[in-house]
């Protein structure tokens, strides 16, 4: 045999080995969130990995702020090799569900492929579930090159009661994940003690990431989509979405950039734009195709979910008629729905304030100077329609309170940030107005219950460690 002969069989032989050899397993790094929940609906999101534990001795940045430059110069620093990352693979993904938990006489899906152009990400569109059930499900990962599944993630979720039908619901309301302030390794102390309460689901009503204002600024997709992999790679939050699903909103922080709005100029965020922020977030959230939306949980409860940064008018515009914050399509969407529902109770779940106070220098929110008109117009609203059981959750404020608007008597909850060093910024207590206010981190739960056929419902202010700290009741006498 010759020198080339003998050399094009080693190659081959190479070639022969390398395509025996099992590719890589792909993994579920990030294990899966289920939301939108309705009736007899559900989206479920998950993503692929190329492994199941996360970079946690990777670069972190020096400090949590970096300087508003105006140029854009490309970081040496590649994102897999960061704090956190979590690097998506190409494979493919189905999902198995049903009501029996070892999955007996499930539904499957399509095996799906994904691809790097939306970040190794699916969402599952579930239809045609049972209101008021319990169904288990399992996400299963392969790499496509043959059928040898090599990742499985367990959990389970409850979907909602018709409306005719009475249940018991209980759900927790969050802000202000700043990754810099976590209170734990693996994710907030909030987590656990949430999942101790066996919420039905949780409301994320905002600033779930730091795009802007926590280093690395995610001034690229790939620094947007790093932001994601970072928070929900922790293994507290992982746990916890298993059994719980939820329903997000977005506010600035996660949207693009602090107070932002459409047509707003950040040459700091540069080259990354105001629509690409909002794509990521899409793509990193069980969503459906409207930001805004209503979900009736039985007999006693419906809640709203608005958006604050799609259709507003810029801060900066002069406050009048036509400045908003919903846009005059939600606004007359949210206040026609309002009225048409007969639950025992009605909750806005909004991601900035609608009756604060707030900082007299804030320009953001319902409560503030600069969108006093349309503040005034929907507070007022609620006064003149008589709105009975009818109250508003938030976010975004870096403070737990409760307040009470005095003009309209309009009940506001601000949920708090998730941890307690992220906490701070307050105006004070202003005691004509706020029976409660607390300057710590933690979250809000909200219970609906019937007892003696009297419909309750009760508002919690719960402390990082689930420790409650403030408690409203208010019984249905519609």
């Amino acid at each position: 045999m010759s020198w080339t002969s003998s050399r094009d069989a080693g190659i081959l032989s190479s070639l022969l080995l390398l395509w025996c050899q099992p590719s890589p397993a792909v993994e579920l790094g990030m294990g899966f969130r289920v939301g939108e929940i309705t009736q007899n609906s559900a989206i479920v999101w998950t993503r692929v990995t190329q492994s199941n534990d996360r970079n946690n001795n990777g670069v972190r940045e020096p400090s949590k702020r970096q300087p508003k430059n105006k140029r854009y110069e490309p970081s040496p620093i590649a994102v897999a090799s960061r704090q956190g990352a979590m690097p998506g693979a190409v494979g493919m993904l189905r999902v198995r569900y049903g009501q029996r938990r070892d999955l007996s006489e499930s539904r499957s899906s399509d095996w799906v492929a994904v691809q790097a152009q939306h970040d190794f990400t699916h969402q599952f569109p579930l239809s045609g579930l049972q209101p008021n059930t319990r169904y288990h499900l399992q996400i299963e990962a392969r790499d496509g090159s043959d059928n040898r599944i090599t990742a499985r993630q367990r959990g389970s979720f409850r979907t909602a009661a018709q409306a005719s039908q009475w249940q018991d619901v209980r759900f927790t309301v969050v802000t202000g994940q700043s990754y810099w302030d976590l209170d734990h390794p693996d994710g907030y102390h909030i987590y656990p003690a949430m999942q101790k309460l066996a919420p039905d689901f949780l409301v994320a009503t905002g600033d779930t990431v730091y795009l802007d204002s926590e280093a690395p600024r995610a001034r690229t997709l790939e620094l947007a989509r790093y932001h994601w992999q970072r928070m929900y790679s922790l293994p507290r939050l992982i746990t916890f979405h298993r059994s719980i699903p939820g329903y997000w909103e977005k506010d600035d922080h996660d949207a693009w950039c602090n107070d932002c709005w459409p047509t707003m100029k950040a040459a700091w965020m540069s080259p990354l734009t105001f629509e690409q922020g909002l794509q990521v977030f899409r793509e990193q959230v069980p969503m459906g195709r409207q930001t805004y939306r209503t979900i009736r949980w039985g007999r006693g409860l419906q809640i709203w979910l608005v958006e604050g940064r799609d259709f507003r008018s810029p801060n900066s515009m002069p406050d009048g008629p036509e400045k908003t914050i919903w846009g005059q399509k939600q606004r007359a969407w949210l206040m026609r729905t309002i009225l048409e529902s007969d639950a025992d109770f009605r909750v806005l779940i909004s991601p900035t304030p609608i009756v604060g106070p707030d900082r007299s220098k804030k320009a953001d929110n319902h409560s503030n100077r600069a969108f006093q008109y349309a503040g005034d117009l929907f507070r007022n609203w609620t006064r003149d329609q008589k709105l009975k059981n009818f109250f508003v959750c938030c976010g975004d404020r870096h403070w737990q309170y409760m307040s009470v608007d005095p003009g309209t008597g309009l009940r506001e909850f601000s949920c708090g940030p998730a941890s307690d060093k992220h906490a701070g910024g307050t105006p004070g207590q202003n005691d004509a107005v706020q029976p409660f206010h607390r300057v710590k981190g933690g979250f809000l739960s909200v219970t609906v219950t019937r007892s003696a056929e009297r419909p309750t419902i009760h508002f919690r202010h719960h402390g990082v460690h689930g420790e409650p700290v403030h408690t409203y009741r208010a019984v249905s006498r519609r």
